[in-house]
């Protein structure tokens, strides 16, 4: 990926060694194994943000558009980084055969951007938009991103990259689709409660 930059590839290199030693002073710690494991299968189809968006959705008329939209973006993220961005790129994962205290799903797609990372990223500002909730958004963002690294599946530059993908695309995004053109759209709300009648049975 960074042949003709050799520089480039040694700090990417060195980053990498540095974030493997900072998680292996983590790793076999069972409640932390637990955390990481649980959020990189909740991350997996972007699971846990179908269901944040879900129930963001269920709160208000604004959250329903905001649900709409984080829907159509994860599948437009998903075909970017899989279909373009990993298929130019093309790195190499870390390798598949080392311990692991829990099974999780091998990935078929190369290792550049991590796909968790970006699509947690573009989710989170997609559902921070209007929500004073954003702070648990990107909580569970960093977690998702960072497991991927924990679980061994990906290099610390995969998920970094991820992060910065998913950010400029989940802001892009909301500058192309914001809420309140959303709003604009849809017309009159359609959660105020009907008035009475004319003839009475309102």
């Amino acid at each position: 990926m960074t042949r003709h930059f050799p520089g480039t590839r040694n700090r990417i290199r060195r980053f990498d060694a540095c974030a493997e030693a900072g998680f292996d002073y983590l790793r076999g710690i069972g409640p932390v194994d637990r955390v990481f494991y649980a959020a990189t299968e909740l991350g997996d189809f972007s699971l846990a943000w179908l269901i944040l968006g879900c129930l963001r959705g269920l709160r208000s008329e604004q959250g329903e558009r905001a649900a709409v939209r984080l829907g159509v973006a994860l599948m437009a993220e998903s075909f970017v980084v899989n279909a373009v961005i990993k298929s130019t790129f093309r790195r190499t994962r870390p390798p598949w055969d080392v311990h692991r205290p829990r099974g999780i799903r091998r990935p078929l797609t190369s290792s550049f951007p991590s796909g968790h990372a970006t699509s947690s990223f573009t989710a989170a500002v997609l559902l921070s938009e209007d929500d004073p909730l954003w702070p648990l958004y990107w909580g569970v963002a960093a977690v998702i991103a960072s497991s991927r690294v924990y679980v061994k599946i990906h290099h610390a530059s995969d998920v970094a990259a991820g992060v910065a993908v998913g950010v400029a695309m989940g802001l892009t995004i909301r500058r192309l689709v914001p809420l309140s053109r959303l709003a604009a759209l849809s017309g009159p709300t359609t959660r105020s409660h009907a008035g009475p009648t004319t003839d009475g049975t309102g």
